[in-house]
C-alpha cells in the first residue's frame, strides 16, 4: 500500500530540503538529512527545520551587504 511507503528527507548544498522515497537513490547533489518515516512525518520535519526557504548562498549574500 502507498500509505506504508517509507520516505526520507534529503538536503542539497544550498540547504534546501526535499522528501524522497527511501528505497530510491538520492539525486546527484543531495544527501540524507537524517529523517525517515511516512510522507507526512517527513513533511512535518521539513516544515520544522526549513524555516528560511532562501538558498544558502542568497542568505549569505544578503548578510554580507552593507
Amino acid at each position: 500500500m502507498s500509505g506504508d511507503r517509507r520516505y526520507k528527507v534529503i538536503v542539497n548544498h544550498e540547504e534546501q530540503f526535499k522528501v524522497w522515497p527511501a528505497a530510491t537513490a538520492n539525486p546527484r547533489g543531495w544527501s540524507d538529512a537524517g529523517k525517515t518515516g511516512t510522507r507526512d512525518e517527513c513533511i512535518d520535519h521539513v516544515e520544522k527545520v526549513w524555516t528560511d526557504m532562501r538558498p544558502r548562498n542568497w542568505r549569505e549574500y544578503v548578510l554580507e551587504r552593507p
